[in-house]
């Protein structure tokens, strides 16, 4: 090796040294954020009288939790003082009709605002869907939907949580702040993920592209 090619590599080293020390290492506490607007899960009864007997959801994309994806089609949602156009329905279909809407969507529905997890409809308003081939009245199922973190078992036992444990989380940023009442939602089906709608993700200026941490 003369001298010039001696030169070369030791700048080619150095270089690479410089890199490897500025890499910024990952954070392995920070967890995505998912932001939904309002939308619809349906049972294949409410589906058939919407949209016609045996019918099937048209994917548009899927989600970022496993088996979850938006429809191509939508609904209009009728509450006692007005009506909301073009909800989503995400599939696949449910045991039971769920319409999950934003707390401001209650005031123009004239619904009462209920903030539930998934799944507890038991003592929540009802309302009227309207489809292509027909409408459907529920006795109950409208939501806002509680703040949570799905994640699986083994990031439950990384990040030292259980499931249905309540924690608080912070946001950065020029709007961050803290987040209480947050629902731990652990099991092996889930991908870890904050899920916010999209009215308590805008009073934090947070998106898809946002980070968060469990503070507890």
């Amino acid at each position: 090796m003369d001298n010039h090619e001696a030169i070369l590599k030791l700048l080619l080293d150095a270089v690479q040294a410089n890199m490897f020390s500025t890499e910024k290492k990952e954070d392995t506490d920070e967890i995505p954020v998912g932001v939904s607007n309002r939308h619809v899960h349906l049972s294949q009864a409410d589906m058939n009288c919407l949209f016609g007997e045996g019918y099937q959801m048209t994917k548009m994309k899927d989600l970022s939790q496993p088996g979850q994806y938006a429809c191509k089609e939508t609904v209009t949602i009728c509450g006692p003082k007005g009506v909301i156009e073009k909800v989503r329905i995400l599939g696949p279909v449910r045991s039971k009709t769920q319409v999950e809407v934003l707390l401001g969507d209650c005031f123009k529905l004239g619904v009462a605002p209920q903030i539930r997890l998934s799944g507890d409809l038991h003592g929540t308003p009802g309302i009227t869907l309207v489809g292509p081939n027909g409408s459907v009245q529920i006795t109950e199922g409208v939501i806002v939907a509680q703040r949570h973190i799905h994640m699986n078992c083994e990031d439950a036992k990384r990040l030292n949580v259980c499931d249905g444990q309540i924690v608080s989380i912070e946001v950065n940023g020029a709007r961050g702040g803290i987040y209480n009442n947050v629902v731990i939602r652990a099991n092996d089906a889930s991908a870890l993920e904050f899920h916010v709608d999209v009215e308590e993700a805008n009073a934090m200026n947070i998106n898809s592209l946002s980070k968060i941490k469990i503070t507890k």
